[in-house]
């Protein structure tokens, strides 16, 4: 059974951090580059960031300089590291493979930054 099991949003102040992982399930992990998306309130989901089978990541404008994609590949997890963050951050934050989706989406996290 394909999974993706998002975790680790929350309410934080502006300036401050976060923690997401996505543990995933049921397809090659390991040979799938993976993204992290971002939906606010009245939006479309948007790409946060990518991160490729060995490692390397690449990120929207809003948020370089702020966020670090990493993965585990024994572990079936991506993380996105999330620092300095903003109120427009405010958002449900989804993992999926990249760039061919998975055909669903899984029930992403809450990340909501107070002003």
């Amino acid at each position: 059974q394909v999974q993706l099991v998002e975790s680790g949003g929350g309410l934080v102040q502006t300036g401050g951090s976060l923690r997401l992982s996505c543990a995933a399930s049921g397809f090659a992990f390991s040979s799938s580059s993976m993204g992290w998306y971002r939906q606010a309130p009245g939006k479309q989901r948007e790409l946060v960031a990518t991160i490729s089978i060995g490692g390397i990541s690449n990120y929207g404008e809003s948020v370089k300089g702020r966020f670090t994609a990493s993965r585990d590949n024994a572990k079936n997890t991506v993380y996105l590291q999330m620092n300095s963050l903003k109120p427009e951050d405010t958002a449900v934050y989804y993992c999926n493979r990249y760039p061919f989706g998975l055909g669903f989406w899984g029930q992403g996290t809450q990340v909501t930054v107070s002003s």
